[in-house]
Parts: C-alpha cells; sequence; structure tokens
C-alpha cells in the first residue's frame, strides 16, 4: 500500500482521517506543529479503536515555516491537507488566520510537487463558497465563490483565499501534481477526544444549557466520518482530479431544529436543551460578553442551502442524515464524559 501524509493529525478531522486510512492498510503520516502532541494523537486513535504502531509516523512541521514539510512527504503518494488554523473567537487581526492558511497551504503544496506526490485533496470549507451573499433560495454548488468584497469573518476569509492560491499554484506551478478540494459544511460527528471542531461547541452548549436560545442561524452538517469517506474516495478516485466538492448530509438546518433532534432522541440526557428561538437583538447583545458569538453576527437570520449531488454523482458518496450526525456528536460528548454532570 502507498504512503498517505496527513496534515494536521491532531485535528478533529485530521485524526479521522488517520483513522480510515489506518484501516484501508496504508503507511500513514502525519504533522503536529510540536512532536509532544504525538501521544494526544495516539490516545485519540485508541478512542477511535485502533493501536497503530509503526504504521503510523509522526512529523513535526508548522504551516508558518518551511522545515520538516520535505521529510514529512517524502516517499508518500497522496497528501490530505486538513491543517488549518481555526479560532474560538475574532484575532485581532485578519491575517493572524489568511496567512497561515494561504501560505500554510502553498507550503504544503510545493513539498508535495517537489517529492513526486500524485495528488493532493485540500480540506477548504463552505467558507470558501456560500459567504457574501444575499439571501437565496437557490443551494449553493461547487460553481460558487465566497463574495471577498462584501464584510465576510477573517475565518471565511482565510479559507477562501487559501483555496484560490491553491487552485492558482497548480494551474501555474505544479507540474504534475493534481489537486482535488473538499468544501465541508459545519463538520460534527463522534468526537475522539477534547480536541475538536468549533461546530461541535453548538451541541456541546446546547446539551449543556449554555445558551438561553437558539440563535436564528441555519447551515449545513455532516458528519466527520463522511467527510472523511469523501476525503479517500477524492484521492483515489480518477474523475476527482481538478474538482472541488461540497460536504454536507442534506438540507441546512436552522439551530431550532437541530434542538428539536436533540429532544425528541435523548429525552432526559437533553433536559438542558433550549428549543425557543432567540431574537436577533438577543444574540447582538451576547457578542458583547462574548467574542465566540460574535463570528456569527453576520449570518443571523440568513436561509442558505447547498447541494451534495456532485460528490454523490461522480464518486458514488453516501453521506449519514442529518439527524444521525446530530445524534452521534451528542452521544459522543456524552460517553467521553464533555458534558457538565447533570
Amino acid at each position: 500500500m502507498s504512503g498517505v501524509l496527513v496534515t494536521g493529525g491532531s485535528g478533529f478531522i485530521g485524526c479521522h482521517c488517520i483513522l480510515k486510512l489506518l484501516a484501508a492498510g496504508y503507511e500513514v503520516r502525519t504533522t503536529v506543529r510540536h512532536l509532544n502532541r504525538e501521544a494526544d494523537v495516539r490516545g485519540m486513535l485508541k478512542t477511535g479503536g485502533v493501536e497503530p504502531g509503526d504504521q503510523l509516523s509522526v512529523f513535526a512541521a508548522d504551516l508558518e515555516q518551511d522545515a520538516g514539510w520535505p521529510e514529512a512527504v517524502t516517499g508518500c503518494e497522496y497528501v490530505l491537507h486538513v491543517a488549518s488554523p481555526l479560532p474560538a473567537s475574532l484575532p485581532k487581526h485578519e491575517d493572524e488566520l489568511i496567512v497561515p492558511a494561504r501560505d500554510g497551504t502553498l507550503r504544503v503544496l510545493r513539498a508535495a510537487r517537489d517529492a513526486g506526490v500524485k495528488r493532493v485533496v485540500l480540506t477548504s470549507s463552505f467558507a470558501a463558497i456560500g459567504y457574501g451573499h444575499e439571501s437565496q433560495e437557490k443551494p449553493f454548488t461547487e460553481t460558487d465563490w465566497t463574495n471577498l468584497d462584501d464584510h465576510v469573518v477573517p475565518y471565511i476569509k482565510s479559507k477562501a483565499l487559501a483555496e484560490r492560491a491553491a487552485w492558482d499554484f497548480i494551474a501555474k506551478a505544479g507540474g504534475s501534481l493534481e489537486l482535488s478540494v473538499v468544501n465541508p459544511v459545519g463538520v460534527f460527528g463522534p468526537v475522539l477526544g477534547p480536541d475538536y471542531s468549533t461546530s461541535i461547541l453548538l451541541v456541546q452548549r446546547l446539551l449543556d444549557g449554555a445558551m438561553p436560545g437558539c440563535p436564528k442561524l441555519c447551515f449545513g452538517l455532516v458528519d466527520v466520518r463522511d467527510v472523511v469517506d469523501l476525503h479517500v474516495r477524492a484521492m483515489t478516485n480518477p474523475a476527482a482530479k481538478g474538482e472541488r466538492f461540497l460536504a454536507l448530509a442534506g438540507d441546512f438546518m436552522w439551530m431550532a431544529d437541530i434542538a428539536k433532534v436533540l429532544k425528541n432522541r435523548l429525552g432526559q440526557a437533553a433536559k438542558r436543551v433550549p428549543t425557543r428561538e432567540l431574537p436577533n437583538w438577543a444574540v447582538h447583545l451576547a457578542a458583547f460578553r462574548d467574542p465566540a458569538i460574535r463570528l456569527i453576527l453576520p449570518e443571523l437570520g440568513k436561509y442558505k442551502n447547498a447541494t451534495n449531488e456532485k460528490a454523490k454523482r461522480m464518486l458514488g458518496w453516501e453521506p449519514r442524515s442529518n439527524e444521525e450526525t446530530v445524534i452521534a456528536t451528542a452521544e459522543s460528548l456524552m460517553r467521553l464524559g464533555l458534558l457538565k454532570d447533570s
């Protein structure tokens, strides 16, 4: 089996990628910013039911430094570039996010090209597709791009600019290197430890009763296991070369509907979950106290949707339902004791 490098192995998607690749028999390498995270990675894999031993090699490499990338990628046929900075609150300056996201992507692509890698699959985001537009009924597709002339938050800008830079690099300097891109919506599903994606905080906060109600937010969901499955399909399927794929389970949901799924399916375990919808002014007020809430203000009340038709048609991808995804997230948070004691 050929070697695969997964960047950002200590992250939520990265760690699930490693699990999937190990199960498929690949020799896997991964990068972490500091080697002291290796134990965390192996601990999360163990939670996922795997102890890889020598089948996994861990390298230190930082998106903001050249060092480490050539060693990490040597001998690999494929690279899954998953690592990206995602803050829990707004950075002081947008470049704190944009520079590592864009320059880090280019570093990985250059190292992959120079090492003779066949294909890189880049984890981009719906953030590169569906923001900076007026509310629209028509679902977003892979032909859409986020409008950066509109006021978009730095994280969204960083994902759009990093993906644009990746396509430009391949067109101008990629040599024989191939690129495929996966654009997930909010990534949920089973957590493997306390280090998980910002989107999962939403479910955690709902279950903990940390929110007095549900902001009027509409967003897409996808299970991390399905995101990973799509990465592996995009990695090996010849048809995926030069293509981008939206990763979402089904229609977008309002947050109040997610709360209802938790209430309906989890009974007593969801007793703290609020189901009333908060008026927008109340969310604006809360944002003064909680910087994390500021990230969602531009999206309040905006209806959005997108389609997963392309990934299903071209790659035979079949994701779990929204409801299954929400419940898998909640059950894993309970199982690992990551919720407030009832």
